[in-house]
């Protein structure tokens, strides 16, 4: 009511109408391509749920048809724009822990089917855990240690069929398309090695979901699907974990915070930092993850993409630049 737009219109009147400028698209991952695609192609900036797409080759067109356009492609996830991921950024950009050696990331959990209510594309392509969570952590790793160069994987696919448990389908079978294992190592372009499990395949675990290890230290970060949470460092100094005060805005749950950027970067004209670029990166790593374990051999990953600009300090909620 504040921007008297129109309650709904169908998808041609809503690429027709030349007052809309930016689309944002959450549809399910298997349409996030066919989707975005018609929008740029309609001159319009698009902001897409993760993944950007299924596959390099969509991807590769999705940033094509921006270029051709001269429109922007943004891409989520944005919680690396959030206080836990920021401040641990200030951290490696200051040089407090040194040179990163090594890092380590685990999502393990038992699959959807128990409290979605229709989990069912969880377990098809464009699912399974690397798709669906892998891009929080990926993206969170890129966005603090820069481009992944090569990968080695092993995947496996531990259950044929899963039962979903939610009331509504309650009893139904669910039949696995795609691996809900994957265990990796991941060497950055800046030489630092990562290991990379992602499960819907474990009860439950205590591993540390983002741990970062350089020659001065030890960085350990919360869930990156989160914007907040503890982020605590151990000094080659000292002897015990101390939690860093956050340094940074946005602890509490921001989803659209990427989108928000991104307009207010179009209008300043200034790069966004969801970019569509680290997305398609996120997503090409994702592919050679699969190729290394179908192949059984190192894949090197030919893209590259630059670590997105840290947030400025100081901001306000709904303030994404000074």
């Amino acid at each position: 009511e504040v921007y008297d737009l129109p309650k709904s219109c169908s998808g041609e009147e809503l690429l027709a109408d030349p007052e809309i400028e930016l689309i944002l698209n959450l549809t399910p991952p298997q349409a996030h391509f066919d989707v975005s695609l018609r929008a740029l192609e309609a001159g319009k900036h698009v902001y897409s749920e993760k993944p950007l797409a299924l596959n390099r080759d969509e991807g590769r067109r999705l940033l094509e048809a921006a270029r051709s356009r001269n429109v922007r492609l943004g891409c989520a996830p944005d919680t690396f724009m959030g206080a836990a991921l920021q401040t641990a950024r200030r951290v490696l950009d200051a040089g407090e822990l040194g040179r990163p050696v090594a890092a380590a990331a685990f999502m393990l959990c038992r699959g959807h089917e128990s409290w979605h209510p229709s989990p069912d594309f969880f377990y098809q392509a464009g699912g399974g855990p690397v798709f669906d969570m892998g891009p929080y952590y990926l993206t969170a790793l890129v966005s603090l240690l820069g481009p992944v160069s090569r990968v080695t994987a092993m995947a496996q696919t531990s259950f044929p069929e899963r039962v979903i448990t939610t009331e509504a389908r309650k009893g139904e079978k669910i039949a696995v398309q795609t691996p809900t294992h994957v265990a990796a190592l991941l060497q950055f372009a800046c030489e630092t090695t990562c290991t990379f499990t992602m499960s819907f395949d474990v009860w439950d675990h205590q591993l540390p979901p983002i741990e970062v290890y350089g020659v001065d230290g030890t960085l350990s970060l919360p869930d990156p699907n989160n914007f907040g949470g503890a982020v605590r460092m151990r000094p080659a100094t000292g002897k015990t974990w101390r939690r860093l005060n956050a340094t940074h805005g946005y602890e509490d749950n921001s989803r659209g915070v990427g989108l928000a950027d991104m307009a207010r970067a179009i209008q300043s004209g200034r790069p966004h930092r969801a970019s569509g670029e680290m997305a398609f990166h996120v997503l090409d790593v994702t592919q050679a993850l699969y190729e290394s374990a179908e192949q059984g051999r190192h894949v090197n990953v030919a893209s590259r993409c630059e670590k997105p600009d840290r947030m400025p300090q100081g901001l306000s909620f709904g303030q994404v630049e000074d």
